[in-house]
């Protein structure tokens, strides 16, 4: 039997037990559940956590990438700056076998040739601005025209030299297959090729012939041929020289490599022609209304011949036309 005075002390246990028990039966499911969200918030902030640290690892491995190739691009900028091209070196890219005496002594006669031809085409009533005109021909003819077509021709040159380039690796590759060493490989490049093609790799086996090594020789080629194309086959020779290998596999990748490239070119060409028509249409448009205003009615149109405010505007027209035709010129010059 228990006793009466711990009778009331054994009821508040109980009471308490009975409390405690309903309240931990009612609040599990709360506390569990917590438990259960702050692991499954845990698993995925860990989750999340690692993504981030393999995007930040990514996007610092392509930041880098980045910066090297921005350094690169730097320093090569910083090279070509340094580089001052001699005239000399300039009229051998272009193909013209003359001094640069002479190309001087022709540059003076197109300045004046240009200047008398412009001042015999500016009309009498524009006789104000006529000594302005004809100095400004006078620079333009003596050295914008002649540095015109000597790029001109280095460009022209240069097309038809990489036209050509993956045809000649070709015949170095189906040569050095069939046993021939590159030299006599080269030799038949240079005997049957077209021009300039031939020319440059009959340069570089006179250059073989002194002495010189053929990366060298072939590194003075970049020089006088200064694309991409040529600077490819130069690094490719060079390395097989050095660590040797399979030359055939290598070129033959490098042949494929500038036919695509030039497949790239063709279509850039190609979508780029309808921005090089318009382009040209805008800038014939200003000059061919003035001619057909003042063929129409000369009188309308006469104020801006006669008049110093009329010059003035003609001026200024012909200015932003040329920053016109410039700005179009470089949005659709496209470089890869």
């Amino acid at each position: 039997m228990v006793d009466a005075g711990l009778m009331p002390l054994m009821t508040a246990l109980l009471a308490a037990i009975a409390i405690a028990a309903t309240a931990y039966a009612v609040m599990y499911p709360l506390i569990s559940g917590d438990r259960a969200k702050e692991k499954r918030v845990a698993t995925v902030t860990e989750s999340h956590s690692k993504k981030l640290s393999s995007r930040s690892a990514a996007d610092l491995a392509a930041s880098r990438k980045k910066q090297i190739t921005e350094s690169l691009k730097d320093i090569e900028n910083r090279k070509k700056a340094k580089e001052r091209v001699s005239l000399k070196l300039r009229l051998e890219r272009a193909g013209l076998e003359i001094e640069p005496r002479t190309y001087w002594i022709a540059s003076i006669v197109s300045a004046f040739v240009t200047a008398f031809v412009v001042r015999g085409m500016v009309p009498a009533t524009m006789a104000g601005i006529t000594p302005m005109v004809t100095i400004a021909a006078f620079f333009v003819g003596g050295l914008g025209l002649p540095r015109f077509v000597l790029s001109k021709l280095t460009e022209r040159r240069q097309k038809k030299f990489t036209a050509e380039l993956a045809n000649a690796i070709d015949v170095i590759v189906r040569g050095i297959k069939s046993g021939l060493p590159l030299n006599d490989c080269l030799g038949v490049i240079a005997r049957e090729s077209v021009e300039p093609l031939a020319g440059e790799f009959k340069e570089v086996i006179e250059q073989q012939r002194l002495g010189v090594p053929l990366f060298e020789a072939l590194e003075r080629m970049t020089k006088r041929m200064p694309v991409p194309e040529v600077k490819f086959l130069a690094i490719v020779i060079a390395i097989q020289q050095q660590s040797g290998g399979n030359l055939a596999e290598a070129l033959a990748n490098l042949s494929g490599v500038l036919r695509d490239r030039f497949k790239m070119a063709m279509k850039v060409k190609a979508l780029a022609a309808e921005a090089k028509a318009s382009a040209m249409i805008l800038a014939a448009l200003p000059p061919g209304v003035m001619f057909m205003v003042n063929s129409a009615s000369p009188d309308y149109i006469a104020p801006l011949f006669e008049t110093r405010t009329g010059n003035l505007f003609i001026l200024i027209g012909l200015f932003w036309m040329s920053c016109g035709i410039f700005i179009m010129r470089k949005m659709i010059n496209f470089k890869f």
